[in-house]
């Protein structure tokens, strides 16, 4: 009796930790897929901090990232079905085994704040991480060590059907979020965000202090410079880097700073505070930058002057490269600097296009889906696309599991209605036989 009893507990124990596992392993794929930009960047700052960023070719961390989305998501969905049950088990228990270890490295040494297991969807801190990875690494012993206990739900038939579907849908999301931008935008500038709601912080709350500093060049040699010290125009900008001076209150938006190019004067509020529209095409890095679009990025500048619109280049690159920048593309529109991690962090693309008003983000496109003249047919004020028009949260979540989940019912019933036929076929020949 306590035999059977404990063949129970284990049976249910082993698949509550299966399905904890296989739910962590879909859910951090999923958004891993749906923001590859966002992984690859995680990736570059762990190879920074092992130092390994010289050894490691330039493709690799894009590359990374993709894999490592379609394997986490992969794995969950095997373990959720049950399929390849020692396989999926080893690959699980060896994957927990390598990131444990890595956490705890990351909670001791904090080289970088987050782990980015989750990307920008939910934020933990390394000891929270490293915490998070001991339980799950418990449960991957669990499912290694019982995993004949797993109950699978859908028959060998067709759990191939499953795992490539999987695959198949796993990697067009990639694709996809890669080409045009994320589905979901974890990210503080999202469509409809008041980016100056976003920067306040509430009444009593000590701010963190924060010190940008611009490194600039004249004849040769290069020094670092403030915002009340910025020389004149006869340096050259080399690269800028903020640093915290006092940890306090983290706003969800920080490090937002606008200096014109021309003049290092700061903008910021010039542009956050206009009333009419504000086109920002960011590009992070020019000589990374995407050229492919710069005919249509030179008439969106044209219709902007037009109409009376604010058009205005994002970036953190040096002069050299911004003159570069103008000179292949025939650019006219005026440049400003700013940090490369907010560039990096207000859209997924190199360039990208921003259309703001009154400090309230509007509208948001990829270099692969500009508006063209077909779209641009009036002013700003009478077309459907500047106005906020954010799809609901909920929307998207309906949106994105029906091309997943009905899918994946749909194979279970086949599989179902299949096997039960199956069984009373070979049910009836027994009784034929028996007769």
């Amino acid at each position: 009796m306590e035999s059977k009893q404990s063949h129970s507990i284990v049976g249910i124990w082993t698949n509550a930790c299966r399905f904890l596992l296989a739910l962590v392993f879909i859910f951090s794929g999923f958004v891993k897929a749906v923001d590859p930009l966002g992984t690859q960047y995680k990736i570059q700052d762990y190879l920074e901090a092992f130092g390994w960023v010289a050894l490691v070719p330039a493709f690799l961390p894009f590359l990374a990232s993709v894999l490592q989305a379609m394997v986490e998501f992969c794995l969950g969905i095997y373990l959720l079905f049950g399929i390849r049950r020692r396989m999926t088990t080893l690959f699980v228990v060896v994957i927990m085994g390598v990131m444990t270890p890595l956490t705890l490295w990351l909670a001791l040494s904090n080289p970088i704040s987050d782990c980015g297991c989750f990307g920008d969807a939910v934020t933990l801190t390394n000891w929270e991480t490293f915490g998070k990875n001991v339980l799950l690494l418990i449960a991957a012993v669990s499912v290694f060590k019982w995993g004949n206990r797993i109950t699978p739900l859908v028959t060998k038939r067709f759990d191939w059907l499953v795992a490539m579907y999987a695959f198949l849908y796993i990697l067009g999301m990639t694709l996809y979020c890669y080409r045009e931008l994320p589905v979901f935008d974890f990210r503080p500038y999202r469509i409809g965000t008041d980016i100056r709601k976003g920067m306040e912080i509430p009444e009593g709350a000590k701010p963190t202090v924060y010190d940008t500093r611009f490194i600039l060049q004249k004849n040769g040699v290069e020094k670092e410079f403030t915002l009340d010290d910025y020389p004149d125009s006869t340096w050259t900008f080399v690269d800028s880097r903020t640093v915290v001076k006092e940890q306090g209150y983290e706003p969800p938006i920080r490090d937002f700073s606008i200096i014109r190019q021309e003049d290092g004067e700061d903008v910021t509020d010039e542009i956050l505070t206009d009333d009419k529209y504000t086109f920002l095409l960011v590009a992070h890095q020019l000589s990374q930058a995407d050229d492919s679009s710069i005919d249509l990025i030179n008439e969106l500048y044209d219709y902007s002057v037009e109409h009376g619109y604010q058009f205005y280049c994002l970036t953190s690159s040096p002069d050299s490269d911004i003159e570069d920048w103008q000179e292949r593309t025939g650019a006219e529109y005026p440049f400003c600097l700013m940090d490369d991690i907010t560039l990096k962090t207000m859209i997924r693309s190199n360039p990208g296009l921003m259309l703001l008003k009154n400090g309230v983000v509007i509208n948001k496109w990829s270099v692969n889906n500009l508006p063209d003249e077909y779209v641009l047919t009036d002013r700003l004020e009478n077309l459907p696309l500047a106005q906020v028009n954010e799809k609901t949260f909920s929307h998207k979540v309906v949106l994105v599991l029906a091309w997943f989940v009905f899918p994946l019912l749909f194979f279970s019933m086949v599989d179902v209605i299949w096997e039960h036929f199956h069984r009373k076929k070979k049910l009836k020949l027994k009784e034929n036989r028996t007769k």
